[in-house]
């Protein structure tokens, strides 16, 4: 994705098979938006989004698919990029997924768990492969963001090479979910220092909140996850992609 294009990705998070939002990553603070993540997918795309940011909830915790039907739907049932996080922790996996139509796969939990793992996804699939940095309290996090771990985003990133990894997506877990602007300043200082593009995530709750995001489109902010704020209207989605860059 070049610099000059400030994509956004409308987030679908499943869970029992519907699609729902948390609140700081929280398996028991749900709330429900759809019960056809398809059909969610499909008015995402109708609305004018050409991207789209899924995640197995279920599958994060699990450490292996739980919802694939439902991606495989959103997959047959609209022709937008689709990235895929959640439960992803083998070859085999991710392999498949791609193979099915997703776009690229997102690892977290195995970025920091199973460096050996993501090297060899890396490896097998250049420029395919996003690497989820989700930050509490200033470390990375794991397993759905269940578990805190003593790594910082740089000391994970810097494990890897980053000549083959897509993008990175950035999320401030205490602001996700609550419609309480986005982490900017961290966002930034992390495309900076990286030279790979950053999705930003977690917190944005209106369009001046993606105005300030893609001022650092020029040092690689690339792009912005959409959740609540899409769901609950805080965001007009024609305003917001007004935003969006010539690719």
């Amino acid at each position: 994705m070049s610099a000059d294009r400030f994509a956004l990705w409308p987030a679908i998070d499943l869970k029992g098979g519907h699609c729902v939002r948390l609140l700081h990553g929280d398996m028991d603070q749900s709330k429900t938006y759809a019960d056809n993540p398809a059909a969610q997918a499909r008015a995402f795309e109708a609305a004018g989004f050409k991207h789209l940011h899924v995640v197995d909830l279920d599958g994060a915790f699990a450490g292996r698919p739980e919802n694939a039907d439902a991606v495989e739907a959103i997959l047959k049932e609209t022709g937008a990029t689709v990235e895929l996080g959640g439960g992803i922790r083998s070859l085999d996996i991710a392999e498949r997924w791609l193979n099915l139509g997703v776009a690229r796969v997102i690892l977290g939990t195995a970025a920091v768990k199973d460096p050996d793992f993501v090297a060899a996804a890396l490896e097998a699939f250049p420029g395919r492969i996003v690497l989820g940095i989700d930050a509490k309290d200033g470390f990375v996090a794991t397993d759905g963001w269940g578990e805190a771990s003593t790594l910082s985003a740089e000391t994970v990133i810097n494990r890897y090479d980053t000549g083959k990894v897509a993008a990175f997506v950035y999320t401030d877990i205490s602001r996700d979910g609550a419609l309480t602007g986005p982490n900017v300043p961290a966002t930034a200082a992390l495309a900076k220092a990286v030279p790979v593009p950053v999705l930003a995530s977690g917190g944005i709750a209106q369009v001046s909140d993606l105005e300030a995001l893609s001022a650092y489109r020029a040092d690689g902010v690339v792009g912005a996850i959409l959740g609540r704020s899409l769901y609950e209207g805080t965001i007009d989605p024609a305003e917001a992609l007004a935003l969006e860059g010539v690719e």
